[in-house]
């Protein structure tokens, strides 16, 4: 399988799913607004900007606006996304491969040739401060065990070769940091950006903070994944990244970043104002642009949501029989809220599930379990288990705020970040509960042939 982002649009590109805007657009807003315009559509194309005011790179967006786009990348059909990514990344592939002539080597900017405003970096929201870099993965080592992360994070241009970058997840990189500057050491880092939606999906993977994750995304792709070494830093970068900015996050060094439009579709103001200093811009020729589109937007969303769900089928399948599906929806940003389906067996299971799902990651708020005769993808039908099989007394579980880590950027947690969490069983017992209504199977094959005269 091709691990080249270009190749992955050819395709796109053959079977239709991209769109050319030829004439020059605006770096501030116009990107964005037509992007949510088509967000407000439901219509998802990869969208490429062929002309950027003040750059000679292209912009190409929405590259992995909806689940077709990882279904694409996978090898599976849209349905299978979840599932897929579960089993795979736990195959992790160890070993990389190394490409020794990167096609990003092509060009190479040092010192006082690098200027971060030659690249068309977009303001996306009169809300933000300002440029931001929002495809950007950041790639880091351990300094204790010198297992490589790669991982989004929000980055504000400031400067030629300045850009402000906040760890607000606490998670891998913002740990791997606070290792750095106990050291009094900055930690070098790179940015790539313009990478197949496989190295997307996987860097958004849970794994333990002293195994990498190059081996779980070698383990979606089935192969070991292709890296090339850095030119100013001990670190090794997907090898067909459209760009890479080497440099360093800079210890004991803080300055204001943000607000930025976040995925929860509110402005954030927190953050953990770091500074990312770029001492090499690399890329390729002919090199665009990746831009994802920030706020509540699919391209924004739809990865967690993949991700999420994933995890939490490996979670549940560990200790409970008979999953149906898992979803984590769009409507909960793809990540404070989790459906769960399932053919209960015994009673007590889905508070068994609930409690697995939250152990999987502290951003999650809410868990819905339900039958497995309801579509968890169809949120009508969660909304009417919870209508028709929920008694709030027995079924709903709270716990409280100040016994659950929450996600800094989620508006509604308190000043340390806590969030309370509930759980709701809106599954059926197992005896004495009124039947559903449904369709003869064979009277709905007969009347098929009166659908004719309803056309």
């Amino acid at each position: 399988m091709s691990q080249d982002l270009r190749d992955f649009l050819k395709k796109a590109e053959a079977n239709g799913f991209v769109r050319h805007v030829s004439e020059e657009v605006k770096r501030e807003y116009e990107i964005t607004t037509l992007m949510m315009d088509l967000e407000k559509e439901q219509r998802h194309p990869i969208v490429c900007f062929d002309q950027v005011e003040g750059s000679a790179f292209p912009v190409v967006t929405n590259v992995i606006g909806c689940r077709e786009r990882f279904a694409e990348g996978l090898g599976v059909g849209p349905a299978e996304v979840a599932s897929a990514y579960a089993s795979r990344i736990k195959n992790r592939i160890e070993e990389v491969e190394v490409v020794e002539n990167p096609p990003f080597a092509a060009h190479c900017l040092q010192g006082d040739e690098v200027n971060l405003y030659d690249l068309p970096i977009p303001t996306h929201f009169p809300i933000d401060a300002g440029p931001y870099v929002t495809s950007g993965l950041c790639v880091a080592k351990d300094p204790e065990s010198g297992a490589e992360t790669l991982g989004f994070h929000r980055m504000q241009l400031k400067g030629k070769n300045k850009l402000g970058i906040s760890l607000h997840s606490r998670q891998r990189l913002w740990e791997y940091f606070r290792r750095s500057e106990e050291r009094g050491e900055n930690l070098k880092a790179a940015i790539v950006i313009g990478v197949h939606p496989n190295i997307s999906l996987g860097s958004m993977a849970l794994v333990p903070y002293d195994q990498g994750k190059y081996g779980a995304i070698g383990g979606l792709f089935g192969e070991p994944l292709k890296v090339a070494n850095c030119l100013t830093a001990d670190l090794r970068v997907p090898a067909y990244a459209e760009i890479v900015l080497e440099g360093e996050i800079l210890a004991e060094v803080r300055e204001k970043e943000g607000p930025f439009a976040e995925f929860t579709n509110y402005a954030c103001f927190r953050s953990t104002e770091n500074v990312f200093q770029v001492n090499a811009i690399r890329y390729r020729e002919k090199a665009f642009y990746h831009d994802i589109t920030p706020g509540m937007s699919s391209e924004h969303i739809t990865v967690v949501a993949v991700q999420r769900e994933g995890d939490v089928l490996n979670a549940l399948h560990q200790t409970l029989p008979n999953i149906k599906a898992v979803h984590a929806p769009f409507s909960a940003c793809g990540l404070f809220h989790c459906y769960i389906s399932m053919k209960k067996i015994a009673e007590g299971q889905p508070q068994q599930a609930i409690y697995a799902a939250f152990a999987v990651d502290h951003n999650i708020k809410m868990v819905v379990v339900v039958d497995e005769d309801v579509d968890v993808f169809n949120e009508a039908e969660v909304l009417w288990a919870l209508a028709t099989r929920l008694q709030a007394d027995k079924g709903v579980t709270i716990l409280p705020q100040h016994l659950g880590m929450g996600v800094t950027l989620d508006p509604s947690t308190d000043e340390l970040s806590r969030s309370s969490k509930m759980g709701i069983d809106a599954t059926k017992p197992l005896a004495g509960f009124a039947p559903k209504i449904e369709i003869d199977a064979e009277v709905e094959q007969a009347v098929s042939r009166l659908h004719k005269y309803m056309k």
